[in-house]
């Protein structure tokens, strides 16, 4: 495996159109949806709900973070692991992160029974993760540099050599800087930074 393929991942940045996935007169929606905390996944869940007050199941599986990934699954009423499960693996099987698939479905006044649902509800998932722009973003660190005004050039020299990103700035007698870069080039900043004299370099956690 390379450098590169250690500090990418694939994610959603908007959410995806509706779908919709019919199964012996019962309806199932799909959405997937960009997240990167509980409180987001609640708040579409909460939408969802109101939209669809009338439907009978909102199942729906998430996954976190990149490094350090944390995910759930939820089968909403429905046979233990029909729902939540199926969907979550699509995310696995999309090999996607910091989403959120919710299928919310309408019975149709016939059982699927198990291996029915689980069907129903993987395909939903499908769609909409199908139905959605999946990108490759990179996994970033962040650093604090806390230099002396008079060494901002060499500080700036550094950052425009190798295109580090400015997040923020604060630019007085005692000046601070925090960029970021992909994972990948952290030993090699972190090493150029020290190398210069009275410029603290220190990484930090987002």
């Amino acid at each position: 495996m390379s450098l590169t393929d250690t500090d990418t991942y694939k994610t959603i940045e908007i959410p995806s159109e509706e779908v919709l996935f019919k199964e012996k007169n019962s309806k199932f929606y799909g959405y997937a949806f960009p997240v990167t905390n509980e409180e987001q996944i609640k708040e579409h869940i909460s939408e969802l709900k109101k939209q669809h007050h009338a439907a009978r199941h909102w199942c729906y599986a998430f996954q976190i973070g990149t490094e350090n990934k944390y995910y759930r699954a939820n089968d909403d009423g429905e046979p233990n692991n029909s729902a939540g499960a199926p969907i979550y693996g699509q995310i696995q099987s999309f090999d996607v992160t910091n989403i959120l698939i919710v299928v919310v479905r309408y019975f149709g006044g016939v059982k699927l029974g198990v291996g029915g649902l689980i069907s129903a509800y993987k395909i939903a998932a499908q769609l909409a993760l199908e139905n959605a722009t999946i990108v490759e973003k990179t996994i970033d660190v962040h650093f604090l540099i806390t230099f002396d005004y008079k060494n901002m050039n060499k500080v700036m020299r550094v950052i425009k050599e190798h295109q580090l990103q400015i997040i923020s700035q604060k630019m007085e007698m005692n000046c601070q800087i925090e960029i970021a870069t992909r994972k990948q080039n952290e030993t090699k900043i972190t090493a150029l930074f020290e190398s210069l004299f009275e410029i603290d370099c220190k990484k930090i956690t987002t």
